[in-house]
């Protein structure tokens, strides 16, 4: 549920012109600045691209690596470019930039004008000075102490789903067995969701999955959680516990308090944004691993190295492809103009396969130095949830690759990635042990 993953959608690139900006002349042509041979950016979107979309980054490096779309959004695929526009006050992640910019180009804003009204003002989708206010008081609650501590309670879930899926047979879809059910579960007990309550949770995380399909449907899910979630703040405020919503109301006796409605879109946020990331680590992480025998072997004879081993397979075959930024003052990139109002979309999966900031960067190394991948962004809006991301994928990833030693990519096996680029998630990953 985050601003990345309402853009574009995998819907067609081609789309009207950028409107023209206040200072042309209504008569002008684009600017030569900005104009392009061909758009490259429309290549994302191939059945090819979707496979694997890292030769085509390459070429957009290569070819424009500061490319401006025919829709006229600008795409940034240079590591140094976008670890620079991650901290450029210039860029905004501010929602009401974000809706203005959509208006201007002409697209259907229905689901995502209503979906980020309901979410309101969360770090998310803010700028400074309030996203600083914000990401301090969930800092404060949201320690490195507490993620850490939920290291056994994780291994404990990994292996309960291990078990059941060995129990049903010698194969299963290693994303519904465990990928997918252990971020639901360990992000519940992290904020005191009673295990009853996992299901209704689940129904309603998929409904919001399906925003674009039934946006009526989707509104009531939120609705219902938004209810939820507020009974729940009222009774810890009632009685405070040991769990993430209990120390987010603490902070409303600090001087710089959240506010009752920032602290329901914070714990909105919070609890929906990592489930998805989360799973696709785990299973974008386990297919490199079954597609590269010698790294795989390498981590089972090695399973120290599993620290090391998710930070190279978030840059290897990352999640989050893109994010998204709006222009809040003209700047320039690499030769070109970007203008106050249009679209900027950072893609930290190229970023991660730039030659200019890692060697050989097509090549899985679980012992990769100096590995500063760009996967949970940088700066001010670096992922506050990515340690817990991490250390899920950490204890999955080490206790497949511990337990089930036979495990390989069933025979036949079709992989099928779901169509949005700015996300790289499969639907299913079959594996036979």
């Amino acid at each position: 549920m985050t601003t990345t993953d309402t853009m574009d959608g995998g819907r067609d690139t081609a789309g009207p012109a950028r409107p023209r900006h206040p200072a042309e002349p209504a008569d002008l042509a684009e600017p030569r600045d900005l104009a392009e041979p061909r758009d490259l950016a429309a290549d994302l979107l191939t059945p090819e691209a979707r496979r694997d979309p890292y030769p085509f980054y390459a070429r957009m490096r290569s070819e424009s690596p500061v490319h401006r779309s025919a829709q006229g959004i600008w795409y940034l695929t240079r590591y140094a470019d976008v670890e620079a526009a991650l901290t450029d006050p210039r860029l905004s992640n501010d929602r009401d930039r974000m809706t203005r910019a959509y208006v201007a180009l002409g697209g259907d804003l229905k689901a995502f004008s209503r979906l980020t009204d309901r979410l309101g003002r969360v770090m998310s989708n803010t700028d400074p000075p309030d996203h600083a206010r914000l990401r301090k008081l969930a800092n404060r609650a949201f320690t490195a102490r507490r993620v850490e501590a939920l290291r056994d309670g994780v291994q404990r879930i990994v292996d309960q789903l291990i078990d059941r899926a060995v129990q049903a047979g010698p194969a299963m879809d290693l994303i519904e067995a465990v990928a997918a059910p252990l971020p639901m579960a360990v992000v519940c007990r992290l904020f005191g969701i009673p295990d009853e309550d996992l299901p209704q949770v689940k129904t309603w995380f998929s409904r919001f999955g399906r925003l674009s399909e039934d946006l009526d449907k989707s509104e009531e899910a939120i609705d219902q959680y938004e209810e939820y979630l507020a009974r729940l703040i009222r009774s810890r405020r009632a009685d405070p516990g040991d769990d993430l919503i209990s120390a987010l109301v603490a902070t409303q006796e600090q001087d710089d308090r959240l506010t009752d409605s920032e602290l329901l879109s914070t714990c909105f946020v919070l609890i929906t944004a990592g489930d998805e990331t989360t799973t696709q680590l785990i299973g974008n992480g386990m297919l490199a691993l079954l597609r590269h025998p010698d790294q795989l072997a390498r981590l089972r004879a090695d399973p120290g190295l599993i620290r090391g081993a998710v930070e190279e397979l978030a840059r290897y075959d990352t999640v989050t492809q893109a994010i998204v930024r709006v222009v809040a003052q003209d700047l320039e990139i690499g030769g070109r103009t970007l203008r106050e109002g249009e679209l900027v979309y950072l893609f930290l999966g190229a970023t991660n396969r730039d030659p200019e900031r890692f060697e050989d960067p097509d090549r899985l190394d679980l012992t990769r130095p100096d590995n500063r991948h760009l996967s949970f962004g940088h700066g001010p809006h670096f992922c506050l949830g990515g340690p817990l991301a991490k250390l899920q994928a950490e204890v999955a990833v080490g206790t497949l690759v511990r337990r089930l030693p036979g495990l390989r990519l069933a025979d036949g096996a079709a992989l099928e990635w779901r169509p949005n680029p700015l996300q790289r998630r499969l639907s299913a990953l079959p594996v036979s042990y």
